[in-house]
């Protein structure tokens, strides 16, 4: 019965235009390994998005497609449906009418849900479909944001400590340790943190989440809990727990009940323990597509442009956790067809992408970067991603796989695009073959979003203002935004991020100055004066727009 349905929703979205034969064979061939939702491997792959699919599920179903943020939803019929059953299930009641019950939901095909609402309302149910995002946000707006209750975790950290008295062991069924660690990591998966740190102190333990790039106060665990719950996080990474003089890095495939989130373990030796920090990365959180990048409409039909020529170097620059491994799979999947070899070597792999050959380097094993590259070029690829340029020797291999033919990706860590000029020319790369390989450079850094929902008009602040050098009649037209707080960006004002980025063509002028050895200051003018958009002019169009503020701009781009 499933497969049926499968097949047809992938067949609805080809006889729509939305997704072709080919394509939709690509994430048949994914779903039947990973095992998820058809629909979920069309977002994740980039070949569709999750509004696209809402509306040819709600045309199956025969129901209308609603967007949540524009419905009023009544109390009372929030009234109707517990919390639990409604996350559980993917639905948000909306409004109740006399016997008639209007709900919400993801997959308007689960006619067993509907039997069971009907069972317990007791009232008609008429149901319409939203994106299953919407109803998440939806949830956190009418039900409340889902805390991580204090004394639910203080009720597991007493349970912790006693069993720690009673000499309880950690692999006993249903260990309140177990519980604890659960709860530790699920709470940091569902309030979208990126990284969950695990940081010992002379006297507790604390839990911090890092959640768009700002890092927030979690538990606060007693001291004599820390080996325990460091044993455990080790044993589910499958570390080695007698170890604890020197770091060591780890996986964990963990199970929030509605997905499986892949979470990159690392360890580290402190004065007061070890340290731990676990990476989130979950799939489903990966941007699809160009135009969901961020970019101007502009920036992505130069960069739609640049990463399909046959040959040549892209590089993608900016700091640590800046987004660029974002960008790059964004463009690697846009380039992925069944007709099309792609390698990565990378460290480490970060997602998985389907069709794509993937490598991880391990140094302590001799397995570098330029020793990996020279060893992909023996495997016939069209497309080459190097996770980073970061010596001479795989610079050189980079241009040299460009040379023969090769579309190259890959980083470098600098503070401009123009930057990566002049960086690449001081490892020792000739002048003459940069500028005969390199395509394009983009830099990126990622800034807060306004919260949607608590987000309202405001006048730019005048110390920001003087700091960025504007005047405020510079603003003219501008529409800045900054959010009062809410539940549902837990009291920050901002709720997500957005890239800004700085766009560098390497065109004949470009490359003739690379051949002199121009500085990257000379090289920035010419781009410049060319109208190719810097760090600060993208980031005070996103201000312009509402989309950020002048205070996250002056962070990444002053």
């Amino acid at each position: 019965m499933q497969q049926v349905k499968t097949k047809r929703l992938g067949q609805i979205l080809v006889e729509a235009g939305t997704l072709t034969e080919e394509k939709l064979d690509m994430a048949l061939k994914e779903q039947r390994q990973t095992g998820e939702k058809l629909g979920m491997v069309l977002q994740r792959l980039g070949l569709c998005s999750e509004r696209e699919i809402a509306r040819v599920l709600a045309g199956q179903a025969g129901v209308q497609c609603v967007q949540l943020s524009e419905i009023e939803i009544q109390d009372e019929a929030l009234q109707l449906v517990e919390r639990e059953f409604a996350e559980r299930r993917s639905l948000i009641p909306l409004t109740a009418t006399g016997s008639s019950l209007r709900v919400a939901m993801a997959n308007p095909l689960d006619l067993a849900t509907t039997d069971e609402l009907v069972r317990l309302t007791g009232k008609y149910i008429e149901v319409v479909h939203a994106p299953e995002s919407e109803i998440r946000d939806a949830m956190v707006r009418h039900y409340g944001q889902q805390v991580h209750d204090s004394g639910e975790a203080s009720q597991l950290i007493a349970k912790a400590q006693k069993a720690l008295a009673d000499g309880l062991k950690l692999d006993q069924a249903d260990s309140p340790f177990i519980r604890l660690v659960d709860m530790i990591l699920g709470n940091g998966i569902a309030d979208g943190a990126t990284d969950i740190h695990i940081e010992p102190e002379e006297k507790v333990l604390r839990v911090r989440y890092r959640i768009d790039g700002a890092l927030l106060q979690a538990a606060v665990l007693p001291q004599d809990l820390l080996p325990i719950v460091i044993a455990r996080l080790k044993i589910m990474a499958e570390l080695n727990i007698s170890e604890s003089r020197v770091p060591q890095d780890g996986r964990i495939l963990f199970d929030t009940g509605r997905k499986k989130v892949d979470l990159r373990v690392s360890t580290l030796p402190t004065s007061h323990g070890e340290g731990i920090v676990c990476r989130v990365l979950d799939k489903e959180a990966l941007i699809v597509g160009l135009d969901k990048l961020g970019m101007s409409d502009d920036m992505v039909k130069r960069f739609r442009r640049d990463i399909t020529k046959p040959n040549g170097i892209v590089l993608v620059t900016g700091p640590t956790g800046s987004g660029k491994t974002t960008t790059l799979y964004t463009a690697l999947t846009f380039l992925n067809k069944p007709d099309t070899k792609i390698i990565t070597l990378e460290d480490p792999v970060e997602y998985e992408l389907p069709v794509i050959t993937q490598a991880q380097i391990n140094t302590a094993k001799g397995f570098t970067f330029a020793k990996g590259l020279r060893a992909i070029l023996r495997q016939d690829p069209d497309i080459v991603l190097v996770g980073e340029i970061r010596d001479v020797e795989t610079a050189r291999m980079a241009i040299r796989a460009a040379l023969t033919g090769h579309l190259v990706f890959s980083t470098l860590h600098t503070n401009s695009a123009a930057g990566a000029i002049p960086r690449l020319l001081d490892m020792g790369v000739e002048p003459f073959l940069l500028s005969a390989t390199l395509v394009s450079v983009v830099a990126q850094r990622l800034v807060r979003k306004v919260c949607d929902e608590c987000g309202a008009a405001c006048e730019p602040n005048a110390d920001d203002l003087e700091l960025l050098e504007l005047e405020p009649d510079m603003l003219a037209g501008a529409r800045p935004r900054e959010g009062a707080g809410c539940s549902l960006c837990r009291q920050t004002g901002y709720r997500g991020r957005l890239a800004v980025f700085e766009y560098l063509n390497v065109d004949q002028e470009i490359r003739r100055m690379i051949v002199e050895g121009r500085d990257a200051g000379a090289i920035e003018a010419v781009a410049r004066a060319r109208g190719q958009a810097g760090l600060l002019h993208d980031g005070l169009a996103k201000f312009r727009d509402g989309q950020t503020t002048l205070a996250e701009i002056i962070k990444v781009a002053s």
